[in-house]
C-alpha cells in the first residue's frame, strides 16, 4: 500500500525566474511529503516542479516512464523551518554576485548547512515507506532535482541542481538531501542575487525514480534545435546517460527525416568512457568502453525508427518540439515497454522531456539559421566518421557564400584549421583562448575571451557570459555547453577531442559554430581598436562576431530587387547577425521572447513589478533590434502568446484550460480583453518612438475584421500614438480577415502580413502540429493562394502594403507566386535571407522579360 502525507496546497505564485522554478506555497499543517509519479498531473505544478510535472504527464499519457515518487516542494521548505536553518542559510547566500570568491565560500557554507542538519523524523519515514513500496525496498534509484526553469519554455538552464543514479535505500536521504543542496552552487546564487530575487521565496521538489538498467542511452531533439525543422536529432552513447547528458563523452549522432523516416546522417563517434552501475558498490562510475566498441554504431535503424516513433508521440501529445531523454535496457533489440511495470530491461524508456527552448514556436521554425550541414553530411547511412579537418575546411569555403555569415575566410588572420567539431551554437569570433581545468581558473575568463574546457559545468556559467565563445574536448549537442551557447547567443564547438592539448593559454584563434571548426589566429575586438588607435570595449557576444564593414559589404553586394527582403525574429540578441544579412529591415519581431522570458505573465509583472518595469523590459529588447537595422524599418507584433504558453508562468495559475490554445484566447483578441494590459504594452512603442527609433512600426496580429482593427486603432491612439503619423498595419492570419480585407483598408492601416502557418491550417482545419494529417499541411493550397492573392489585390488598390511573415516566405514557390501577384515584401527566416533575395531578383527579371517580348 502506498503511503505518503497528503494535503491541501494554497500556491501564491509560481515563477521561472533565471534558471530556477520558484514555488511559494501557504503550507499547511500537514504537508504533502510524497506524491507517486502516476497521480502527478500538471495542476500539481507547484508541489512537484516542471521536470516532476513532464514525467506525470507523459506517464498518464500511457508512455513508458519508470515508476517513481515525488518528495514534493513543501517537504524541502519544512525541512528548512522545522530544523531552524533557514535563517542564516539565507544570510550567507546574500552575496554580491560578480565577487567570485564570495560567491564560492557562500555556496560551500550553505550546502554544508544543508548536508549535515539531520531531516526530521517525520520526513524521513515517509520518503523511506515510498521507497519500500518501491519494488519492496531493493530498488536502485535515480534521485533528480525538479525545481529548475531548465523545463519550461524560453528558459533553460541545464544542469542548475543536481541527478544521482544508482541510489540504494542507505543512500536514498543522502541524495535527496544533496538536491536541496544544489539549489545553492555557485550558479544558482549567482543568478538569484544578479537577477535581485530573494533566495527565501525559492522551493524544490526531488524525483525518485527506478533505473534503468541501460546498455544504451542518449538525448532525442525531436525538432532541430537550432532551426526548428522537421529533423530528428539523436545522440546516443554505451551505458546511462549522464555521460552524453553532461559532455563526458562525445556521442553519435543521427538525423532522421520525421516526415518520411529516411535517415539523412549518421556521425559515428569514438566513444571513450561510459558511465555504468558498480555491481558491487552500487554506485554510478565512469569506465573505459571496451575497444571493440568504441567506434561501434550505437543504433540500429530498428532503434532509430522506434525512437523517432516515440519521439513523435511526445510532440504530439505536448504541441511543442521536446528535448528527450531515453534509454534502453540490456535486452532484446528494438523491444520496447508496454508499461513501466513491464521490467527495465531490453525496454526503450523515456526519462525527461522538455521543450526545446532555443527555437522559436511561432510563425517561423527558426531564427538562428539551418545548419549548415557541415557535420550532418559527414556520415552516411551505413555508418560514418567525423568530418575530417580538411573536409569541414572545405565545407566551410563552399558553403560560405550561400550561408551569408561570417566564414573563416572573411579575417585574413585566421590560419589553418587546428580543431573540427560539432557546431554546437552558431557564429564566428575570434579571441584569446583561457583554458579551464578546475573552477579555480574562471577568474582568467574575461570579456570577449574564448573558454577552452575539458566540458562546461553549471558552475561555470558567469564566466560563460563573459565570454566570447566556447571550445570543448567532449560532449554533443546535448551537453552543458551546447545548451547554454545556445541561450546565451554565443558561437560554441563541442566534440572536438583535444582542445585543451592542441591550443595553448593565451593564443588567439577563431572558432566558426556553424561549421564546427576552431581556426588558428584571427582579429580579436581589441585588435581591431590597437590598429585604430582607440581602447577596446566588449561588445556583447552575440555583437562581437560582426561589424559595421560586414554589414556595409552585406548591403552593398545583396541583389537589387523591387521586392523588398525582409527578415524575421524572435530573440533580440540576434538582431545584428540578421541585420548583417543585408535584409530590407524586419518584417516580424515577436515580443513573446520579450514576455516569457521574465517568467511572469505580463498581469503578474506588472502587479509585482509595475507598469514602468514592464515597458522597460519591451523597450530594451525592441531597441537592440531597433538600433541594428536603423534606419530599415522593424515590424514588432504586439503580444501573441497561447494560453498553455503562459501557463507555466508565474501567474499562470490565473490563465483558462482551453482546449485549443492556437483557436483560443490569444493575439489581438485577449489585448482588446486587456486594455490595461495592452496600452502598457503599448507605452513602450510610444517611449521608442520619445527615444527617436522611427523605424519602428507596430503589428497587431489576429484580426478577424475591422471591428477589431478599429477599436485596436483607437487603444494606440490613447497610449499616445499618433495612427495618421506612425506606421502600423494588421497580420492577415485567418479567412475571415482576408475577405474583410476592404473594411480593414478603410481604417487607416499602412499594411498588412501574412501569416501563413495560421492562416493555411485554418482555411484547411488541418492543425499542423497533428502527424497524422500533416501531409495536408500546404500554404500553396489553391485556397491558401486565392485569399493571399486576392487580399494583395485589394490592397494595390488602395496602396496598402503587403507582406508576408510566415514560414513558407522562406519557400521558392511562395516567393514566385507573391512576386508575380505584386507583393509589396516578403520576410524570410535569417538562414533563407540570400536565397529569397536571388529568388526575388529572378522572378522579377523574368516579368520584366515577359513584359516585352
Amino acid at each position: 500500500m502506498r503511503t505518503g502525507y497528503t494535503a491541501s496546497k494554497m500556491p501564491i505564485f509560481a515563477e521561472a525566474s533565471g534558471s530556477f522554478l520558484v514555488v511559494v506555497t501557504v503550507l499547511s499543517d500537514t504537508p504533502m511529503t510524497v506524491l507517486w509519479l502516476d497521480d502527478v498531473t500538471a495542476t500539481d505544478f507547484d508541489s512537484v516542479g516542471g521536470k516532476a510535472a513532464s514525467l506525470g504527464e507523459l506517464t498518464a499519457a500511457g508512455l513508458p516512464v519508470p515508476p517513481g515518487f515525488v518528495v514534493s516542494a513543501e517537504t524541502y521548505r519544512s525541512f528548512l523551518d522545522d530544523t531552524g536553518i533557514a535563517e542564516e542559510l539565507f544570510d550567507v547566500v546574500d552575496v554580491d554576485p560578480g565577487d567570485s570568491e564570495a560567491l564560492a565560500r557562500a555556496a560551500e557554507r550553505a550546502q554544508e548547512l544543508i548536508r549535515e542538519t539531520e531531516m526530521p523524523e517525520s520526513i524521513r519515514e515517509s520518503i523511506l515507506a515510498a521507497y519500500d513500496d518501491l519494488d519492496d525496498g531493493a530498488a536502485s534509484v535515480a534521485v533528480r532535482s525538479s525545481a529548475t526553469a531548465e523545463d519550461l519554455p524560453d528558459a533553460s538552464f541545464a544542469g542548475a541542481q543536481e541527478t544521482f543514479l544508482n541510489v540504494d535505500r542507505s543512500r536514498l536521504l543522502d541524495s535527496v538531501r544533496d538536491c536541496w543542496a544544489s539549489l545553492f552552487t555557485q550558479r544558482a546564487i549567482y543568478y538569484r542575487n544578479k537577477k535581485g530575487f530573494d533566495h527565501d521565496v525559492v522551493n524544490i521538489a526531488v524525483v525518485v525514480q527506478r533505473m534503468v538498467d541501460a546498455e544504451r542511452s542518449g538525448v532525442m531533439f525531436t525538432s532541430h534545435p537550432t532551426t526548428g525543422d522537421s529533423r530528428v536529432i539523436v545522440e546516443a552513447a554505451w551505458g546511462l546517460g549522464e555521460a552524453v547528458v553532461s559532455g563526458a563523452v562525445s556521442p553519435d549522432r543521427y538525423v532522421v527525416d520525421r516526415d518520411t523516416g529516411e535517415i539523412l546522417s549518421v556521425d559515428v563517434s569514438t566513444k571513450k568512457v561510459m558511465h555504468v552501475r558498480d555491481e558491487e558498490t552500487g554506485e554510478t562510475i565512469e569506465r573505459a568502453v571496451p575497444e571493440d566498441k568504441r567506434d561501434e554504431r550505437v543504433l540500429s535503424e530498428a532503434d532509430l525508427e522506434r525512437l523517432v516513433e516515440m519521439g513523435q508521440t511526445v510532440q504530439t501529445h505536448y504541441g511543442d518540439p521536446q528535448d528527450v531523454e531515453w534509454a534502453i535496457g540490456d535486452g532484446e533489440e528494438g523491444a520496447v515497454a508496454d508499461d513501466a511495470d513491464s521490467g527495465t530491461h531490453g525496454d526503450l524508456f523515456l526519462l525527461q522531456s522538455r521543450p526545446i527552448t532555443t527555437i522559436d514556436d511561432g510563425e517561423s521554425a527558426g531564427e538562428d539559421g539551418a545548419d549548415t550541414g557541415a557535420t550532418e553530411t559527414a556520415g552516411t547511412a551505413d555508418g560514418g566518421t567525423r568530418t575530417d579537418e580538411s573536409a569541414a575546411a572545405d565545407s566551410a569555403a563552399d558553403d560560405s557564400a550561400a550561408t551569408g555569415s561570417t566564414t573563416d575566410d572573411s579575417d585574413d588572420d585566421a590560419g589553418e584549421v587546428a580543431l573540427t567539431g560539432f557546431g554546437a551554437s552558431p557564429g564566428t569570433v575570434a579571441g584569446k583562448v583561457r583554458i579551464v581545468r578546475t573552477l579555480d581558473h574562471l577568474d582568467r575568463v574575461g570579456e570577449g575571451d574564448l573558454i577552452v574546457a575539458e566540458m562546461t559545468t553549471p558552475d561555470m556559467v558567469p564566466a560563460m557570459e563573459r565570454a566570447a565563445g566556447i571550445i570543448t574536448d567532449e560532449g554533443g549537442m546535448t551537453s552543458h555547453a551546447s545548451i547554454i551557447s545556445r541561450e546565451l547567443g554565443v558561437p560554441a564547438v563541442v566534440g572536438t577531442g583535444d582542445a585543451t592539448e592542441t591550443l595553448s593559454d593565451g593564443e588567439v584563434v577563431t572558432i566558426d559554430g556553424d561549421k564546427g571548426t576552431v581556426r588558428r589566429g584571427g582579429t580579436t575586438p581589441e585588435d581591431e581598436a590597437a590598429d585604430e588607435g582607440g581602447e577596446s570595449e566588449p561588445k556583447p557576444a552575440a555583437a562581437a562576431q560582426v561589424g559595421a564593414s560586414d554589414r556595409a559589404a552585406a548591403l552593398a553586394s545583396k541583389p537589387m530587387t523591387a521586392t523588398d527582403v525582409k527578415v524575421n525574429l524572435s530573440v533580440p540578441d540576434a538582431a545584428e547577425r540578421a541585420a548583417d544579412t543585408g535584409a530590407d529591415g524586419v518584417g516580424l519581431l515577436r515580443t513573446e521572447h520579450m514576455v516569457l522570458s521574465t517568467g511572469k505573465t505580463p498581469e503578474r509583472y506588472i502587479e509585482e513589478e509595475g507598469a514602468d518595469a514592464f515597458v522597460s523590459e519591451l523597450v530594451d529588447g525592441i531597441q537592440k533590434v531597433a538600433e541594428a537595422f536603423y534606419p530599415r524599418p522593424v515590424r514588432v507584433r504586439t503580444l501573441d502568446a497561447p494560453t498553455d504558453e503562459f501557463r507555466e508562468l508565474e501567474g499562470g495559475e490565473n490563465e483558462p484550460h482551453e482546449h485549443n490554445p492556437m483557436l483560443g484566447w490569444r493575439g489581438i483578441r485577449r489585448s482588446l480583453d486587456q486594455p490595461d494590459v495592452f496600452t502598457t504594452e503599448l507605452a513602450a512603442f510610444r517611449q521608442l518612438y520619445d527615444i527617436g527609433y522611427d523605424n519602428v512600426e507596430v503589428m497587431f496580429p489576429l484580426v478577424n475584421d475591422a471591428e477589431d482593427v478599429i477599436r485596436a486603432r483607437e487603444l494606440l491612439a490613447e497610449a499616445g500614438i499618433d495612427p495618421d503619423k506612425r506606421p502600423w498595419g494588421v497580420m492577415i492570419e485567418t479567412p475571415a480577415a482576408a475577405l474583410s480585407v476592404e473594411g480593414i483598408v478603410d481604417t487607416g492601416v499602412d499594411f498588412v502580413s501574412f501569416g501563413t502557418n495560421d492562416l493555411t491550417q485554418y482555411t484547411l482545419a488541418v492543425d499542423r502540429n497533428n502527424e497524422r494529417i500533416a501531409d495536408r499541411f500546404d500554404e500553396l493550397h489553391p485556397a491558401v493562394l486565392e485569399l493571399i492573392e486576392s487580399t494583395i489585390e485589394t490592397c494595390r488598390e488602395e496602396d496598402v502594403s503587403t507582406s508576408i511573415c510566415g514560414q513558407a516566405a522562406s519557400k521558392p514557390a511562395m516567393v514566385e507566386a507573391l512576386v508575380q501577384a505584386g507583393i509589396t515584401s516578403v520576410s524570410p527566416n535569417v538562414d533563407a535571407v540570400h536565397d529569397v533575395q536571388r529568388e526575388a531578383k529572378r522572378v522579377e527579371q523574368r516579368l520584366l522579360l515577359d513584359s516585352v517580348r
